[in-house]
């Protein structure tokens, strides 16, 4: 009887440590559903919408001016952020606010993306904390999954006057 239980015991932990073992390389590689919180992408992706991250192209660098990124927080690990990828490594990106009159210009250095929320007035960004690691890259939204009025791929920034191809 005893053996009948350790025995039944030890077969649900190895299926349970097969599975998770599964489940983590589906999530960390394959990607995964988000649910987004916060002001900064709106009108795109608004508060408690439900995203769709897949992460193969981070890892294959697929990543392109125009996505939207999900990112380690870089003020704070713990947490993830959603932003539009503004430039790339080498790119020239205007690193001032909208409403300053005077413009200031950057380079995006080498390994890093400048990041900005498509609510420029009340988004935390590249123009709070600088260019972003891309190792920091945690995947790229491809669609919208809720509300299901909204279901489907996601529209262009409106913000495009902002990409410089200088």
């Amino acid at each position: 009887m005893f053996r009948n239980v350790l025995g039944k015991t030890l077969r649900f932990l190895g299926y349970t440590v097969q599975y998770g073992c599964i489940a983590h390389c589906a999530f960390e590689y394959l990607g995964g559903i988000v649910v987004c919180s916060g002001p900064s992408m709106e009108p795109t992706i608004q508060n408690s919408d439900v995203v769709f991250s897949e992460n193969l192209s981070r890892h294959f660098y697929c990543i392109r001016k125009g996505d939207i990124v999900i990112v380690k927080n870089p003020n704070d690990p713990k947490s993830n952020i959603c932003k539009r990828v503004i430039g790339l490594e080498g790119d020239k990106v205007c690193t001032s606010n909208p409403s300053d009159f005077l413009k200031s210009h950057s380079y995006v250095p080498k390994g890093h993306v400048w990041l900005e929320g498509d609510n420029l007035r009340n988004s935390t960004d590249s123009r709070c904390y600088g260019p972003v690691p891309y190792g920091l890259i945690r995947g790229r939204i491809c669609f919208k999954i809720w509300p299901l009025n909204d279901f489907g791929f996601l529209r262009a920034s409106p913000n495009g006057h902002r990409f410089l191809d200088d």
